[in-house]
């Protein structure tokens, strides 16, 4: 038996955004499913890879939009926002707002020839081809919008290899970098103030904190000069490295920095445990206010695990989890229809939704009540959220563990959803008092 204490008298904060994604359901440049994000109710999509290789040279990536480096940054006619304008567009006729990411898509084979993950040969100038951007969708420039999009994020990935042979995302030192956000940060503050969040720069994650006993280290159990330590072990090594010196840099010099952005491909507990070493780090460098966005993630994602009870449960659970920590926004990778290990959330032969696509929609029910209740559960495999917006009470539970029971203390007459690789967003009938919760099944409840 599990039991659930529910307490909707309790309320604990807002509800926050864990239900963004990547890049949305993008066919070519057909647009009509974005249906599917206003319908779960998912608030935000992350412009990152957007519609293939480079961008498709169409979309988002700055060499996209501002594809002859040596033209007049200041003149419209330099710039092409006709894909990107159509993308936008798609996505705020269905509420969900972009996170626009400012740089440029993965180049995989950084082993044979890369093309435009190099650092901006003129970073002032790259700066101002940014501000006309952010112009064009805030302030009506070039024949542009009034949006308001809130999330600018500087660049990609740029700490994601120790050298050129093995960096996807930046052919470049460090130092590069941190030099590209010390440029772009001020002067984009200097052009918006405070009406744009400002940040950056999507780690590749924390993958070496993973096992390590003293968080304050970070670093692995026996990488020391008696041992030989993989690539993988010096190169997520170097992921932390460039974090703190990312922050202390930051901290030191007082640079526009709004939020900071994470990525990671695993469990719940093991994101759980690079949350915890992010806010401590952050927290430490006196930065504890900074939002924290895990804005690439899905836990183990595997081509064969898309589409079953396994996948939807696992999201379910990482809302949940990442709900009750300082995240401020997550957004899975991703929502695009295709083939491939990430793309976990559209069947790409029928272009309907996997039943992951419906955890997302039972926070999304979550997200709209707004405000989080107390929900206490004395099952570590079964996780958790419930909400309220004064008149209705939501919850939304997970079981990564064995088939149990479930008691709960909710009134009134219950509306319940059962969400598995054959119930995709299902009606069922239950009782409070005692119901059935399969290993790897996720259930919404409303009342």
């Amino acid at each position: 038996m599990t039991n659930i204490r529910l307490d909707f008298e309790k309320q604990l904060g807002r509800i926050k955004p864990m239900h963004g994604v990547g890049q949305p359901p993008m066919l070519g440049i057909n647009c009509s499913r974005f249906s599917y994000l206003k319908d779960a109710n998912i608030p935000y999509s992350r412009l990152h890879d957007v519609g293939g290789f480079w961008g498709g040279s169409r979309f988002v990536d700055i060499p996209n939009i501002f594809r002859d480096f040596d033209a007049d940054e200041n003149d419209e006619a330099s710039y092409d926002f006709a894909y990107t304008d159509l993308l936008i567009n798609a996505l705020m006729e269905n509420d969900c707002e972009p996170v626009f990411r400012l740089g440029v898509s993965i180049e995989n084979h950084p082993d044979i020839k890369v093309y435009r993950i190099f650092p901006p040969k003129d970073m002032p100038k790259w700066a101002r081809i940014c501000e006309h951007i952010i112009r064009h969708y805030n302030e009506g420039w070039a024949d542009g919008y009034h949006y308001n999009i809130k999330y600018w994020e500087i660049w990609n990935e740029p700490d994601n290899g120790r050298n050129n042979l093995e960096n996807m995302m930046w052919q470049g030192t460090k130092e590069e970098y941190y030099e590209l956000y010390r440029v772009t940060s001020k002067h984009l503050r200097s052009c918006f103030g405070n009406s744009i969040k400002i940040g950056g720069y999507a780690s590749s994650g924390f993958y070496a904190v993973d096992g390590v006993e003293d968080m304050e280290k970070a670093v692995f159990i026996g990488l020391n000069e008696n041992t030989n330590p993989t690539n993988w072990e010096l190169r997520t090594q170097y992921f932390v490295t460039f974090f703190e010196e990312f922050i202390d840099m930051v901290s030191k010099e007082k640079l526009p920095f709004d939020f900071f952005s994470h990525h990671s491909y695993a469990s719940v507990q093991a994101t759980l445990r690079r949350q915890d070493f992010v806010e401590r780090k952050l927290y430490k460098a006196g930065l504890g206010d900074v939002e924290i966005h895990l804005n690439e993630w899905a836990p183990n994602p595997r081509n064969d695990e898309k589409g079953t009870s396994l996948a939807s449960a696992n999201v379910a659970a990482m809302m949940c989890a990442m709900q009750n920590t300082k995240m401020e926004m997550m957004c899975y990778y991703d929502a695009k229809i295709g083939t491939g290990d990430y793309a976990g959330m559209f069947n790409p032969l029928t272009y309907k939704p996997f039943c992951t696509y419906y955890s997302f929609m039972a926070f999304g029910n979550l997200y709209r009540m707004g405000t989080q209740a107390e929900a206490v559960c004395d099952n570590d495999k079964v996780y958790v959220v419930a909400a309220t917006d004064g008149a209705k009470k939501g919850v939304m539970l997970t079981n990564l563990g064995e088939d149990t029971t479930i008691s709960m203390n909710i009134d009134g007459k219950l509306s319940a959803y059962l969400i598995d690789q054959d119930n995709m967003y299902t009606p069922i009938s239950i009782d409070a008092s005692g119901f059935e919760l399969k290993e790897n099944q996720t259930m919404y409840i409303e009342a």
